[in-house]
């Protein structure tokens, strides 16, 4: 199946590690070009080498915080010198720390907002003009199951992460008329180097596996398939939808 991503210039954030690397990954695999971004310069670039020898063509890596306005801006600069457009953008973050209400406070609950919230808004703001220019576009975020089925012990993530379902919503509504989509995919108990802290630290999370109907984890890559499909041409008919990817783990019917 032809995807129609052939040198769509797409933007996964968070991606020098986890689900966003596989993302890129996989976009790139289907003729996108991408541009990788993350806060460790040295985990960034090794995924950007590896990206490059799997694609064999050269990937544009820019480190930088998302969720720090300064260093945000800056990332965007960056990017706008190399290219004039995005075609495709998939928002993604870190996860904010595991705590329950009375054990967080104010300021944890300020920097959840600029991680998950703000610096989704603002990578959509900076995208926009010229994908409505274009009359074409894919916005794509990556948010958690626990926006539809809280998850015990991870408020910040229920909490702020299902302001940016209403943000996605919202935006299919408005941005149809420039064919753009805008999606959001829920990642489920995935294989990455987060779910290994979060069982490493919290005995909550050992036995996870067994509220999974398929009885096992995801990997990256199965999540990475989905992202992509809704990235492409052949999902032109899909947008406002909240996708999961977890195995069956969330119970409810819609």
């Amino acid at each position: 199946m032809d995807l129609g991503l052939k040198n769509k210039i797409a933007f996964v954030a968070a991606s020098s590690d986890g689900l966003g690397k596989a993302v890129a990954m996989e976009l790139a695999q289907e003729g996108a070009r991408v541009i990788i971004n993350g806060r460790n310069p040295d985990r960034l670039g090794a995924t950007q080498k590896e990206i490059e020898v799997a694609c064999n063509y050269k990937v544009l890596a820019i480190a930088g915080d998302l969720s720090n306005p300064t260093e945000r801006a800056k990332v965007l600069e960056s990017i706008f010198k190399e290219v004039n457009h995005i075609d495709i953008l998939v928002t993604n973050t870190g996860g904010p720390p595991a705590g329950r209400f009375e054990d967080l406070s104010l300021d944890q609950w300020h920097q959840t907002y600029q991680l998950l919230l703000e610096s989704a808004v603002a990578l959509i703001q900076a995208v926009l003009p010229g994908m409505k220019q274009q009359q074409w576009g894919r916005i794509i975020a990556i948010t958690s199951q626990a926006v539809k089925q809280p998850v015990d012990n991870l408020i910040l993530s229920n909490s702020v992460r299902a302001s940016v379902v209403g943000l996605v919503k919202s935006l299919s509504n408005e941005l149809g008329i420039y064919n753009i989509t805008v999606n959001n995919v829920m990642p489920g108990y995935t294989k990455t180097n987060r779910l290994l802290s979060l069982i490493d630290t919290n005995p909550d999370f050992k036995d996870a596996i067994n509220e999974i109907p398929l009885k096992r984890f995801g990997n990256p890559e199965e999540f990475a398939a989905a992202v992509t499909f809704l990235a492409s041409e052949r999902a032109s008919y899909i947008t406002g939808t909240s996708l999961a990817v977890d195995g069956g783990w969330i119970k409810s019917m819609l």
